[in-house]
């Protein structure tokens, strides 16, 4: 396709979409109003499915396809960094130099590590029921790791997030996601439809598919976030020049 048709393409393509988004713009209700339809519905499917957490409701379970397809867009963003950051042939790894930081700081390290798994782990198990979920957990989990990096070195960081291990999990979350869709379809509902029992509201064990979605899309999220990180830490660490 020749440069002038790939505009022309564009143009038409842009002249659309802008079409359809000031259509759907004109048809919003007034902003300040107390006419709220969305909300509305989306706290009484919340509670119908006994999610106390109207948020992972609606990404979990009301719009789970379109949540589905924000943690593709992660990983597949993270697979490209990947690919871009590999060493290359005329590059070679060296072995990093070791760190010194001042005790006081390697004893915070040491303590705040295991809150800030803990924690970030906590946030993902109770994303059906309070603030936080599978996103913002595994965030934090991953950010807690990187502890080890600045109150040791990067060869303690290397041991408490083993790569391989973590590149593996990172595609073990995204495929469960796709995966417990399909319970819906084997029982005769719509792909990613909430066909669990939803339990009592309340408990950690409610909100049906939403906590098992909640777990994958933490297991994605925390593994992604520190495969990324890995593959800037070790160019600027390890990777040199042959």
């Amino acid at each position: 396709m020749s440069r002038a048709a790939r505009i022309r393409l564009f143009l038409v393509a842009a002249l659309l979409i802008a079409a359809g988004w000031a259509a759907a713009c004109l048809d919003l209700p007034g902003f300040g109003g107390d006419r709220h339809p969305y909300a509305d519905r989306a706290v009484a499917a919340a509670l119908d499915r006994r999610t106390a957490n109207t948020v992972s409701a609606v990404n979990f379970d009301q719009r789970a396809f379109d949540t589905l397809g924000e943690e593709f867009t992660l990983f597949t963003a993270v697979l490209g960094a990947v690919v871009l950051l590999r060493r290359a042939r005329d590059e070679e790894a060296r072995a990093p130099r070791p760190g010194s930081v001042l005790p006081p700081v390697r004893a915070a390290g040491t303590v705040l590590l295991p809150v800030a798994v803990v924690t970030g782990l906590y946030v993902i198990a109770h994303g059906q029921l309070t603030p936080g979920g599978g996103f913002q957990g595994g965030v934090v989990v991953a950010s807690g790791l990187h502890v080890a990096y600045l109150a040791a070195d990067y060869r303690v960081l290397k041991r408490v997030r083993p790569r391989a291990v973590l590149d593996v999990a990172d595609a073990v979350g995204a495929g469960a996601f796709a995966a417990l869709g399909l319970l819906g379809v084997v029982r005769g509902a719509a792909y990613l439809e909430n066909v669990l029992d939803p339990g009592t509201l309340g408990e950690l064990a409610s909100g049906g598919l939403v906590p098992l979605l909640n777990a994958a899309v933490g297991l994605e999220v925390g593994s992604a976030v520190v495969v990324l990180l890995a593959s800037f830490i070790d160019q600027a660490v390890e990777i040199e020049p042959a």
